[in-house]
């Protein structure tokens, strides 16, 4: 029982510090960027609405592969982009226009009635969707960006290393007492 217990705070704390890292740099790249976390050339977006379902969940987190040339999609990618008022929003393409060197793509939201009112210059285009997508994680990133949600996800991780730290020094004191029991008679 003992040798499982070790094993499975070993795992525990290689995961934690993993955990730990990994969302350090994220945070260092993101405030280094100025812009949005970008992790192996890709960005996390949050599913806000259900203009997508069932393609996309609402809170569901979506990955996209940014683009420096918003001119290269074709009919039914799905893009992420800029509208008016810098929303962001990300639907697919159900047609593709050129007009004076300009690209333009109507969009739509598969779970719209019918196309988007305004059409996508290609320098709005942020990005396209990489097929990867997290279900419901979007809702937690959503609270951790409110001003609750930020120092809870300080206090937590904090009061769990606390908490981890006494359970170790209390592990290591009860292997170094037996043996001092076991000297002395």
């Amino acid at each position: 029982m003992k040798k499982t217990f070790k094993i499975v705070r070993t795992i525990f704390s290689y995961l934690l510090i993993a955990l730990f890292l990994t969302l350090a740099i994220i945070v260092i790249s993101s405030k280094a960027s100025g812009g949005e976390p970008t992790v192996f050339g890709h960005q996390m977006k949050v599913v806000l609405s259900g203009s997508m379902e069932p393609t996309f969940k609402t809170g569901s987190i979506i990955v996209i592969k940014p683009s420096a040339d918003g001119s290269q999609y074709k009919k039914g990618d799905v893009i992420t982009f800029k509208e008016k008022d810098n929303k962001i929003i990300t639907h697919r393409i159900t047609e593709v226009k050129k007009a004076n060197n300009q690209v333009m793509y109507t969009t739509k939201g598969d779970n719209n009635a019918g196309a988007d009112l305004n059409p996508v210059l290609s320098q709005n285009v942020i990005g396209k969707y990489a097929d990867i997508t997290i279900p419901y994680v979007g809702y937690l990133l959503d609270y951790a960006n409110s001003k609750l949600g930020a120092a809870l996800l300080l206090i937590i991780p904090g009061l769990i290393l606390f908490i981890y730290s006494i359970f170790s020094i209390m592990g290591a004191l009860k292997e170094i007492d037996p043996k001092k029991k076991v000297s002395a008679t």
